[in-house]
């Protein structure tokens, strides 16, 4: 386990986030959002426009001036660092072609200009990061390369991101800069760069400092300073997902680090205070992330990143650590923890993350909770933080090297929490005892079919033992045109078919707002823990059901139960089933038991052979996304109602083989 590498940064290249048009609409059981305007009311009680420090003091980050602290890292991490940066010295800056960028609209692969995007940025970033620990000059013009190489480029953004524009996808409007992800995160580089060897650059040529501050301005910030109509900032209505404080993070890095006018510097940071309380106002009080732990690296821990500047550019005067929601929003990612790096994992979210260590770690100590920073110290050893040279934006990992003998002294310990209930989002989990990851581990949700990075899945659950994988929600395959579309249900990762739910007289669930859970509720106490829902609104009208309630008991020290109550409306000659999906080798011991036979734990699954009889097939995953969490192949277990009547029950009963 040591060496599993965790980082918030893979979601950069994993998760390359949903498409404005898949926003949501409101329903019942979607989070009603309000104004709260924590922010803004923060920035007016401090009077923002008096404490705003708008030069460079309140940055404390080592620069290139600070040799004695790039003369003292280790010399392993030195080494690193300059070696990365000597395999970028003849790097050939890419063209992105427009044939890259067409690519998108042609076949729907991302690939093509997302490669070049990212090879470029990884250059820059090595090469700036060398020449930081060095010291010596050896790196500048390839610095210089890259800063002009950027400078000739129309568009900084991501090909499946330019819908947005009124020209439509496929080759980037000039005349319409428009602020995507990978526009904030590139600029966040730059900007950083261009305050790194602004010197540097004049004694080199005057022009380079000169026109990548003129690029940085004319490319992003005037644009996303003028403009109030891109949807992930929240003014236009809507409920804003990760796009928003993932820009506006980068935003604010690079609006404090380039804009020259100090007035203008207090204008463009509240705007960024006004869009993050959008996000906020449209967040659950219960601080939930229905996109999942994997995309709270780029949400919550993002907002985070956000406050702590905020906090740090006004001397510490701007201060709502002490807020319920903010302290809700960071205590959601230890809770869903299973036993990292396996976190829950419904809608899009990755089956395995970590966050950055660095942020849990940062955010539990801005909240004081005590939990969530040992959490974060214990993820840093998991992921042997500080052993190596650090990826991700060059600030951040400036940043985390001054971090690096704090965080690994700090106390370590993984935060295992006997059961949470999330009453907003819907979604609830539980393991055995309290600190330990032996025995059962199950997580389950009701919510509705609309939300951020849907799957039709209201009702599902996961289940794993002594923290390995039995019962799993698939994630997602890689990203394509398709995902984000009209047709993204036909994906079949999305479809409820291939969750653990029920398929009702040969009907799936329906995506939309309207198909959604009642009545969820979850109770615990030492013996055991229970969460109950009803589905069958989740469904179209040709499951002719009436009420479909799933539950789930976890009997702590003794078993593991799934069970369906229900009762149907007609029935048809299609099948009615109860779908398991597992990571585990299953067989039939006998009718009545199937065995589950998962990494190191067996378990046998009890049923009544009467009501149901088990059709089991082997599905051989492919795709290099989903490849990474089940490269052995999932199996598909559907239960079959031998002759479901008008009303029924079933239940699944796992237990421990001894």
């Amino acid at each position: 386990m040591k060496k599993i590498l965790l980082s918030l940064k893979p979601v950069l290249v994993f998760s390359m986030i949903l498409i404005l048009s898949l926003l949501p609409k409101q329903s019942q059981a979607e989070p009603k959002s309000r104004d709260r305007n924590i922010l803004a009311n923060e920035a007016k009680a401090i009077g923002l426009a008096k404490v705003l420090i708008t030069d460079n003091s309140w940055n404390k980050i080592p620069d290139y001036k600070s040799r004695d602290f790039w003369q003292k890292l280790p010399e392993k991490i030195r080494q690193e660092y300059v070696s990365k940066a000597e395999g970028y010295l003849n790097y050939s800056w890419p063209v992105v072609k427009a044939t890259d960028y067409l690519e998108f609209i042609r076949s729907g692969n991302r690939r093509p200009e997302e490669e070049a995007y990212s090879g470029s940025r990884n250059a820059l970033d090595a090469l700036v990061m060398g020449e930081l620990v060095e010291g010596k000059g050896r790196f500048m013009d390839q610095i210089v390369n890259a800063v002009w190489y950027y400078s000739e480029q129309t568009w900084w953004g991501w090909s499946a991101h330019l819908g947005a524009q009124k020209a439509g996808a496929g080759l980037p409007d000039v005349n319409e800069p428009y602020v995507d992800l990978g526009v904030g995160e590139l600029t966040n580089d730059l900007s950083w760069t261009l305050y790194l060897f602004k010197e540097q650059f004049d004694k080199v040529h005057p022009l380079i400092s000169k026109r990548l501050q003129q690029e940085i301005m004319n490319k992003v910030l005037i644009p996303y300073f003028t403009r109030d109509d891109w949807g992930y900032m929240g003014f236009k209505g809507g409920r804003p997902n990760n796009w928003n404080p993932w820009i506006n993070y980068n935003m604010l890095n690079s609006y404090l680090l380039v804009e020259p006018d100090p007035a203008k510097k207090v204008a463009e940071v509240q705007k960024i205070i006004n869009s993050l309380d959008k996000f906020l106002n449209g967040y659950s009080d219960d601080g939930g992330c229905d996109e999942g732990p994997s995309y709270w690296g780029a949400a919550g821990a993002l907002l985070y990143e956000s406050l702590e500047i905020l906090y740090n550019a006004t001397g510490g005067k701007f201060d709502v650590f002490n807020d319920q929601l903010v302290q809700n929003i960071g205590k959601y990612f230890y809770k869903v923890n299973i036993h990292a790096p396996y976190f829950i994992n419904f809608a899009d979210a990755d089956a395995r993350t970590g966050g950055d260590a660095s942020a849990v770690y940062r955010y539990g100590k801005a909240i004081r909770d005590k939990q969530m920073q040992q959490f974060g110290a214990y993820l840093a050893d998991l992921g042997n933080f500080g052993d190596h040279s650090f990826g991700g934006k060059i600030c951040e990992q400036i940043r985390d090297l001054g971090l690096v003998s704090e965080i690994r002294n700090a106390d370590a310990k993984e935060a295992l929490v006997a059961d949470f209930w999330f009453p907003d989002t819907e979604i609830a989990g539980a393991r055995e005892k309290e600190g330990s990851i032996s025995g059962f581990f199950f997580g389950a949700k009701g919510g509705f079919n609309a939300e951020s990075h849907n799957h039709n899945d209201v009702g599902s659950c996961l289940m794993y033992f002594d923290g390995k994988p039995c019962l799993i929600d698939l994630g997602r395959e890689e990203y394509v045109a398709k995902t984000f579309s009209s047709r993204r249900y036909e994906i079949w990762t999305m479809q409820s078919g291939y969750h653990n739910l029920p398929v009702i007289n040969g009907t799936e669930q329906k995506d939309g707002a309207r198909f959604m859970a009642k009545n969820s509720t979850f109770t615990a106490n030492a013996k055991s823990a229970v969460f109950s829902t009803e589905i069958a609104g989740a469904y179209p009208e040709g499951a002719k059901v009436k009420n479909w309630v799933r539950s789930y008991t976890l009997n702590r020290g003794k078993n593991f139960i799934l069970k369906d109550k229900y009762e149907l409306i007609s029935i048809s000659d299609a099948i009615t089933s109860s779908n398991l999906i597992t990571y585990c080798k299953v067989t039939q011991v006998k009718p009545g038991i199937l065995r589950f036979d998962g990494e190191g734990f067996s378990l046998a699954m009890t049923y009544d052979p009467k009501i149901v009889t088990p059709k089991i097939e082997f599905i051989e995953i492919k795709d290099r996304s989903l490849k990474r969490y089940w490269p052995d192949g999932v199996t598909r277990i559907k239960m079959e109602f031998i002759k479901p009547g008008l009303k029924g029950s079933q239940e699944l009963i796992f237990s421990k083989i001894s």
